[in-house]
């Protein structure tokens, strides 16, 4: 019960769990409030969204790599497998996409804040053009992580 490895692991595997877990529950939410055309609901909810982010995602994302490359070392194995460098290309990859995420959901709330306090609730024009580019920079992101978990369970021999 007091082995070091076993601890770590499980660290790694909550943390990927937040992270992959809040990144695909906020997903959902948004999705769902820009359904509704309410500047109010995508409001509520885009605050919500930049809250989960800062509260679960980044202290997850920033321990992912922490806790990896500590089981990394751990294990025995070369940092240099090709599977990890496969995972750090598409960790990167995911970082890439999620860092202007973060800016977009805080625009996105920052453009909807004004309607829903006028009660107009009409989402602006600048508020669905950068949710489009939201949804497009999300796909990758998750496509990445879903690969990263796979290359974590079957650690595959990918090349010679």
């Amino acid at each position: 019960m007091n082995d070091p490895y076993l601890w770590l692991k499980y660290t790694h595997i909550l943390s990927s769990t937040l992270l992959f877990g809040t990144g695909i529950g906020t997903a959902f939410q948004m999705v769902w409030a820009f359904k509704s055309g309410s500047a109010k609901i995508i409001h509520r909810v885009a605050k919500g969204v930049v809250l989960a982010d800062w509260l679960f995602t980044t202290p997850a994302g920033i321990v992912q790599p922490i806790t990896g490359l500590w089981l990394v070392y751990l294990s025995g194995f070369s940092v240099t497998e090709p599977w990890l460098l496969s995972v750090y290309a598409l960790y990167l990859l995911a970082f890439l996409c999620w860092a202007p995420v973060v800016h977009l959901q805080i625009r996105i709330r920052d453009l909807t804040g004004p309607s829903a306090e006028i009660h107009d609730d009409s989402t602006p024009m600048e508020a669905k053009r950068l949710f489009r580019m939201w949804l497009t920079l999300g796909w990758p992101a998750f496509l990445a992580l879903m690969g990263i978990f796979w290359l974590m369970v079957f650690k595959p021999g990918l090349w010679g």
